[in-house]
């Protein structure tokens, strides 16, 4: 904190942060009589939502002091904001400002005692936050004074002779030099190490016990051409070192990294081989790089070493090397493919054109002045144009690389360290940029030299944007104009600039006369778009955008809401596309980077869950994203391909959150399978050959359907179930049959599909399918639906692990064990697979034998299916075993995710709690798996979040407690006879459902229609009135994502449901809950009114009122008496009811509110406003 003194000599502690959009009240307190004659009249609210910077000073209390806000325009109306910079060329005498170097005081507000001391902090603050800005500029009225504070802070600006711009407004300058200087940059001198071992040995813990005391001295002592240190200087202190080599082993670095972009870091060459020569078009395979081990590294030849300060040490010898399958991060799996198959690489013959630093240490308090090295080092090397710096995984990005850019590593790269490049032409402040034409072309510009382009173009779909994404998180609409946003089209930078790319986005802002950008990422499978988002021109600029999480959307009855429906903006069906954003006042937000290698191994739902949280932390930039996966990410397919009926679906993800999250655009993908961990060195050994170094491993892999082994009984002897009962099922491990399936995913599904195309439906046989998991009855459903007659169909079930089945209701099981007969499809009960027989063709099944309670029987066979058998998978279970990872059943964790190693993390049903927790019966597969991969995600984010704070801990009497979520579990496929089934359930160990009614406790169960008419609903209110499961079983589609709403609603909520089915008003729930009513508890945002309904509930306010309703929502205390409630009608503007109901004003006003600001959502509703409340209104 700094300390600050009052204009009566008291002194205060404050310490700065940046404003936010709640301060916007607090601003009013701290207004004086100077501040509208020197600012003029100011919205705060709207000024900080389209500010570049702001910043706010708070005391030891934690109390605003001071505020100020900085935009990229000129504070008055004086000019165009596009036209400033050539407006103060014109207008004033040796202007240097520029749109990179410049921000303008829009507002400054503070404790009048204290503004002389706030104006200076802040404006010191400002320069430190922004290496970047050298002036500051405020422009007043001609006739007015700055008031007390800001007096002594600005300098007039000189006009230009003949300029008359004086006469209405005077220009003032705040320039850097008087607050937060650049340091002085020159050569070490031996003479400077008392000065720099405190910032040394502060800093840097690893290199103080590996280096003697002298380590410096020496460095400092034995300069020459080739190795130079140097030191800033602060008012003649020394306050940072900086030692720099110019031996670099490039052919290290290109074996390792892609260098195409920057010629390899070597200098232009006549004889430069750049693409693949004609004679020698096909691809050639990539030698792989040998690597050293840290044993074999000497003290003197240490590898980087970095403390959490910031301290670097580079070796300029060759560096350990660990083994690595990697891309860019913005390698979709099909790039990955295809640069592994192209293994050209460029020749160059040139001589090096780079030096690396070697070491780097600076005092905290200039950290942001370290870009000021940059200037001088690079005249120590005149004939070296890049300047490069090795940075170990784990390291937080520190002010320097920042403004380096980051070097995709090679996909046979084996180095364990991130490279960052630095061009010389960068370390000048000397980017321009220009509009081009009326299409909102823009180019970026340096010495002259063309070096981006960008095209915008208005964003005309605001409304879809708003109803569909979770925009809103980083803007108000309220304060935007339609043509305020844009989208944007493309943006090409060149690489040595990219650090410029917030700057670039930040003038297209500004010249384009926007406040925020959209960019859209179209999923592979979308026509007419960029397929692949690694070629996209966007790539660069992504990483300063934030993703947008979509938003949940109403399935609308249409016909039924009729002219109250939505409008087409909001319903309409178009493409999914992942959206990016940036604004204003993202644009100076600084995303913390994390190069930490996190391994993800397996694309099941945890897995995918897992990975969209970390990717959609806003603030947070996740470098060394890698997914291991047998076939890559899903979400590849067209939506509603047919293959993907042959699985039951977990509803935790489908087609169009897939397209929404773009994942391809930020995680590594390796296509292949986990067979092996080596804890030691720390990677995973992925199909027995290639290697994937990890800092933290994640495994996700579940459990897979598996090749059941038959028992071979002897079925010429009778043998019966008794008689191999008592054998555990055993792996398969001879060769697999071709005409064997086991089907786990997407990809499993589209090959069996094409094999049948191929190979069955137009020839005879039978299709046998095995197991008596759900999976059996829609791949059954899908076989039909592909034209195979029912009689060829063969169901075998063998007996029940226990006494639950897996759909566990008698009605429905009964309506489709009528369509299975009806369709002509064979069942067999309590059957164990015996043999099958290869006949002439050792790849194919033809017949299998299976035993029963009484006596065997066979099939013929031309196609066999099995669900019998769900495992770990073999290879899984092999490596974490060999790793020693402990493995009892399932991998065995903690309640924090952990196993026995501290950087492995797993999770789903691949694991197990230990035994000590004593609850055995509980595991993942008990839980939602997207509440779960979040949940994981959550546990890992303190590790890498700076701004999270620490968990306290729980209590010591919980800590033997497992976690228990309560997200829903979800089943939802199509059964025999085309029957839409979907059961919703809360987290439980299955019990059969006939001993579920028989409880006392049970509750009420609400049931509907016949399973086998196909309108079957059935829905069970708990002893609490709370809804906990429903099961919906439908010829017609059914919207799941609003009945999945439905879980966990107090009935009351429901209007009033219990009350309306005891007095037989309800005769089918499907249209009961297609009423116009009901669609506001299907928005995604009606949980955050609940909350403030509550919050609202438990106050003074309303505490002593017995029962009130808001709208047609009832809200009732837990023990209010039971009386039929009241209902207002949904034609009466709300306003009106408000005032004859028994809703007392708090409760109605935030439901009237609600309905008003996601009135393009709910349009069904009247809207007015609160009683008591003017203006309200649509």
């Amino acid at each position: 904190m700094t300390t600050i003194t009052s204009s009566i000599g008291r002194t205060e502690a404050v310490r700065p942060r940046r404003t936010e959009a709640r301060d916007a009240s607090a601003f009013a307190s701290l207004f004086t009589r100077f501040t509208e004659d020197v600012f003029g009249r100011i919205d705060v609210a709207y000024l900080l939502e389209k500010s570049t910077f702001a910043l706010t000073l708070c005391n030891e209390k934690n109390e605003a002091i001071a505020h100020a806000i900085f935009l990229d325009y000129p504070n008055w109306n004086i000019t165009d904001q596009s036209n400033w910079e050539s407006f103060l060329n014109k207008n004033y005498v040796n202007n240097k400002c520029t749109p990179l170097n410049t921000l303008f005081m829009h507002l400054f507000v503070a404790k009048e005692e204290y503004a002389a001391g706030c104006s200076q902090e802040i404006i010191r603050r400002a320069f430190i936050a922004i290496p970047e800005l050298q002036f500051i500029l405020l422009f007043i009225p001609a006739d007015e004074n700055l008031g007390p504070g800001l007096d002594g802070v600005f300098e007039k600006m000189m006009t230009a002779p003949g300029s008359a711009v004086d006469k209405t407004f005077t220009l003032l300058v705040c320039p850097r030099h008087q607050h937060h200087p650049q340091l002085h940059i020159r050569k070490a001198r031996l003479e400077d190490f008392d000065d720099l071992m405190p910032i040394w040995t502060r800093q840097n813990e690893i290199l103080k016990e590996t280096h003697s005391e002298y380590f410096l001295a020496d460095i400092i002592a034995c300069q020459d051409e080739e190795n130079q240190a140097v030191v800033c200087e602060d008012g003649g202190t020394v306050v940072g070192f900086m030692s720099l080599c110019s031996q670099v082993d490039i052919s290290l670095l290109r074996e390792s990294f892609d260098l195409r972009l920057f010629h390899g870091l070597c200098k232009p060459h006549p004889e430069d081989v750049l693409e693949v020569p004609k004679e020698n078009q096909k691809s050639q395979e990539a030698e792989t790089v040998s690597s050293q081990s840290l044993e074999d590294i000497s003290d003197e030849d240490a590898a980087v070493q970095v403390t959490h300060n910031g301290v670097i040490a580079v070796s300029h010898t060759k560096l350990p090397l660990d083994d690595v399958i990697h891309t860019d991060f913005h390698a979709s799996p099909s790039f990955l493919e295809a640069e592994e198959k192209d293994t050209f690489h460029p020749i160059y013959r040139g001589a090096s054109n780079a030096f690396c630093i070697r070491l780097f240490c600076i005092d905290e308090k200039y950290e942001t002045r370290s870009l000021d090295f940059l200037h001088y080092v690079f005249k120590l090397f005149p004939d070296k144009d890049f300047c490069i710096i090795l940075v170990p995984h784990c390291v937080p990005e520190f002010y320097l690389i920042q403004s380096f850019v980051r070097v995709a590593p090679s996909c046979t790269s084996q180095f364990g360290h991130e490279l960052y490049v630095f061009h010389r032409n960068c370390a000048y402040d000397a980017v321009a940029l220009q509009d081009g034409t009326p299409v909102q072309a823009f180019v970026a510009e340096v010495l002259d030299q063309i070096v981006g382009i960008s095209v915008v173009r208005d964003e005309m779909d605001i409304v879809y944007i708003q109803t569909h994404y979770n925009i809103e998180d980083f803007i108000h609409f309220n304060y935007y104009q339609q043509e305020e946003h844009g989208e944007l089209y493309h943006f090409v930078l060149n690489p040595i600039f990219r650090h410029y790319t917030k700057h670039f986005l930040k003038e297209i802002l500004r010249l384009a006369h926007k406040s925020s950008l959209f960019y859209p990422v179209y999923p592979q499978y979308a026509k007419g778009k960029f397929q692949n988002p690694f070629a996209h021109s966007l790539t660069s600029a992504l990483h300063y955008m934030v993703p947008v999480r979509p938003r949940r959307q109403i399935v609308y009855p249409l016909e039924e809401l009729g002219i109250n429906a939505p409008s087409e903006q909001v319903s309409k069906d178009q493409p999914r596309y992942s959206l990016n954003h940036i604004n204003r006042k993202l644009i100076m937000e600084s995303k913390v980077s994390v190069n930490s290698r996190i391994v993800v191994v397996g694309a099941s739902d945890v897995g995918i869950s897992f990975l969209e949280t970390l990717v959609f932390c806003p603030h947070l930039k996740f470098s060394n994203l890698t997914l291991i996966s047998t076939h890559g990410l899903p979400g590849k397919d067209l939506p509603g391909s047919k293959h993907r009926r042959f699985l039951i679906h977990s509803h935790c993800f489908n087609d169009e959150d897939y397209a929404q999250m773009s994942l391809c655009s930020w995680v590594n993908v390796v296509v292949g399978k986990m067979t092996g961990i080596n804890r030691s060195a720390k990677y995973v050994v992925v199909s027995k050959e290639r290697k994937v170094p990890y800092d933290y491993l994640v495994l996700c892999t579940g459990q897979n359907y598996q090749v059941l082994s038959p028992t071979e009984a002897d079925i010429s002897t009778f043998a019966t179930n008794k008689e191999v009962t008592s054998k555990r099922p055993q792996r398969y491990t001879g060769k697999i049959p071709s005409n064997h399936f086991t089907l786990n995913d997407d990809q499993d599904c589209l090959k069996a599909m094409e094999w049948l195309k191929e190979n069955f439906i137009n020839s005879e046989g039978n299709i046998i399918v095995y197991g008596n998991t759900i999976d059996i009855y829609t791949t059954v459903e899908t076989f039909l639906s592909l034209g195979i007659d029912g009689s060829r169909i063969h169901l075998v079930q063998p007996p029940l692990s226990s006494n639950v089945t897996c759909l566990n209701n008698n009605e429905i099981e009964s309506a489709v064990q009528e369509a299975l007969s009806e369709a002509g499809v064979s069942v067999y009960y309590d059957s164990i697979l015996a043999q099958w027989s290869k006949g002439d063709d050792p790849d194919l099944i033809t017949r299998a034998a299976f035993t029963t309670n009484r006596k065997p029987f066979q099939l013929q066979c031309s196609a066999f299916f099995s669900f019998a058998y769900k495992r770990v998978d073999y290879e899984t279970f092999k490596a974490v075993n060999d790793a020693c990872l402990v493995f009892d059943g399932k991998l065995v964790i903690d309640t924090e995710f952990r196993t026995n190693d501290v950087s492995i993390r797993a999770a789903g049903p691949l694991t197990k709690y230990s035994r000590r927790y004593y609850a055995d019966e509980w595991t993942h597969s008990n839980f939602n798996s997207k509440q779960i991969g979040f949940e994981l995600a959550a546990s890992m984010l303190s590790l890498f979040d700076p701004t999270l704070q620490p968990f306290s801990k729980p209590p010591e009497d919980t800590d033997s407690l497992i976690p228990m979520y309560k997200g829903c579990k979800i089943q939802g496929g199509v059964l025999p006879r085309g029957y839409n089934y979907l059961h919703i359930s809360k987290p439980e160990v299955p019990i059969r459902l006939d001993l579920v009614l028989a409880l006392s406790d049970h509750g009420t169960e609400i049931v509907t229609g016949k399973a086998r008419d196909g309108n079957y609903f059935r829905m069970h209110i708990n002893k609490y009135s709370m809804v906990d499961s429903i099961t919906c079983f439908s010829k017609e589609p059914l919207p799941a994502s609003n009945y999945i709403c439905l879980y966990g609603q107090h009935e009351r909520l429901l209007n009033d449901l219990s009350y309306r089915w005891d007095e037989g008003q309800i005769t089918d729930l499907y249209s009961y809950f297609r009423e116009p009513w009901s669609m506001a508890i299907y928005h995604d945002r009606f949980i955050d009114l609940q909350k403030e309904l509550r919050q609202i509930l438990l106050s003074e306010q309303v505490r002593e009122m017995p029962r009130y309703h808001s709208g047609n929502l009832a809200i009732a205390p837990a023990d209010a008496p039971e009386r039929p409630p009241t209902r207002l009608s949904p034609q009466v503007p709300p306003e009106r009811q408000t005032e004859d109901s028994p809703v007392p004003p708090p409760l109605a006003a935030p439901a009237v509110r609600y309905l008003l600001r996601h009135g393009a959502q709910l349009p069904m509703y009247a809207r007015g406003r609160p009683a008591g409340e003017r203006g309200a209104g649509r």
